[in-house]
């Protein structure tokens, strides 16, 4: 099964969904950081949510990122998005192993941590930078986020997410759906959590068949005037660039170039997609010439 994006609305729009099916995605994540299975779990939810995120809140060309800062051992969990289905991320610490729970499940909650912040950052053509966060609930990441939306957004959401690994620790499903009561629908307020309980597991049913459309027909479909919209997809996908990063050394200052030149090379490596850009003596000479005429 592709990888999908999709949305629908129901009760004459009072109620919206908004469902990702990213198993390639996230096994490319995994691929490319080579994660340990809690911490592929930890930011396989960190990068669906983070599509489900820039679906809900942003518009082309409009970018967004979602921070989850806890204090459990993989420390940080970065990821950034666009309103396309583009979307990138890491762990700071990607190597962690932990004891599973006793329902055999991994203890994503544990690995994130339940003391920290939650925060979510848009950066948009019409205002500027916006940033807000709350506390985080439970560093299970799907809560966290509901969390956020809820306080800092004021839409009562409900959010699943899940990544299933087999057992060679590579991807066998994941997913995640976000339910969300908009202006005029608060009569189904109450009922939200209990619809996405009983979808059950999201990356169970994305590794046996489902797709978005089929996630979205099982939470919504009950209700009146439901309206699915076309589907698009998620894909993995850096912004960095040789340009980019020749750039952040430019802005080091002529000395910090300077110095770089006497070592006779400079290397510079993207956190989101682990891709290497090396600078030699001649670049790096230009490069403390162009940073001398910015002062």
């Amino acid at each position: 099964m592709k990888d999908e994006i999709s949305r629908a609305t129901s009760a004459a729009g009072r109620v919206r969904a908004i469902a990702v099916t990213g198993t390639h995605l996230v096994e490319n994540a995994r691929r490319r950081h080579g994660t340990y299975p809690v911490a592929t779990a930890a930011l396989g939810r960190a990068l669906v949510g983070a599509v489900l995120l820039a679906q809900a809140l942003i518009k082309a060309p409009d970018r967004l990122t979602l921070r989850l800062l806890g204090d459990g051992p993989i420390g940080a969990v970065i990821t950034d998005a666009d309103a396309l289905g583009n979307v990138r991320g890491y762990v700071l610490e990607p190597h962690v192993a932990l004891p599973l729970k006793a329902n055999g499940k991994l203890d994503v909650g544990r690995a994130v941590g339940r003391e920290g912040s939650i925060s979510v950052a848009r950066t948009t053509q019409d205002a500027g930078p916006y940033s807000s966060a709350v506390r985080l609930v439970s560093g299970e990441i799907g809560e966290d986020i509901a969390s956020y939306l809820t306080q800092s957004e004021q839409i009562p959401s409900a959010v699943s997410l899940g990544v299933l690994l087999r057992s060679t620790g590579s991807v066998e499903g994941a997913g995640g759906v976000l339910l969300q009561v908009l202006p005029g629908g608060e009569e189904y307020a109450l009922t939200l959590e209990g619809r996405v309980r009983e979808l059950g597991p999201v990356s169970e049913l994305v590794a046996r068949g489902a797709g978005a459309s089929d996630l979205l027909r099982a939470i919504l479909g009950d209700l009146p005037d439901f309206q699915a919209a076309p589907t698009s997809a998620p894909y993995l996908r850096c912004t960095c660039s040789r340009a980019r990063a020749r750039h952040s050394l430019v802005l080091l200052g002529p000395n910090t170039l300077a110095e770089l030149v006497q070592d006779g090379e400079a290397e510079l490596s993207c956190h989101f997609c682990g891709r290497t850009y090396r600078y030699g003596p001649e670049e790096l000479e230009r490069m403390r010439k162009e940073s001398s005429q910015l002062i």
